[in-house]
């Protein structure tokens, strides 16, 4: 590809070499799209987890809401007991930040998968998880 010196580039840049200033122009873009898409990696670590909406919750869990935001009482053992993200699926915290909570499971013969995370102050912090796969992946709460 032939590139062409416009009157202006010869009389602003005298010494211009018209493949060099191609070179310098592709590379300029490789660079902002190298950055672009670092931003873009670094982005999506730092944004929140997906969200669900209350009102799409089952029954159960808006219930299991209530009762961490009223302090219980709770119907298993286990509710409020420390939760420890060592998967790291939730944003990092410091141990005991973290408390888990049983969403009933209708039919389930035990606790079943359903929970809901709480982080900081679980009757007051707004900071609220949802799995119902046992822990593999979380949704945050959106009130």
């Amino acid at each position: 590809m032939k590139f062409m010196k416009s009157h202006a580039t010869q009389r602003h840049f005298p010494g211009l070499n018209a493949g060099f200033a191609a070179a310098m122009l592709r590379n300029g873009i490789l660079l902002l799209l190298g950055l672009l898409l670092s931003f873009q990696v670094f982005a999506r670590e730092s944004l929140p987890q997906d969200m669900v909406a209350l009102d799409q919750l089952p029954p159960e869990a808006q219930a299991a809401l209530v009762l961490i935001k009223q302090g219980g009482p709770f119907p298993y053992a286990k509710d409020g007991a420390v939760f420890g993200n060592y998967e790291g699926a939730l944003p990092r915290q410091r141990r005991g930040y973290y408390h888990e909570y049983t969403v009933k499971t209708p039919r389930a013969r035990n606790r079943g998968a359903r929970r809901i995370i709480a982080g900081g102050n679980p009757q007051s912090s707004g900071e609220y998880y949802y799995t119902d796969n046992h822990y593999q992946t979380f949704r945050r709460i959106q009130e």
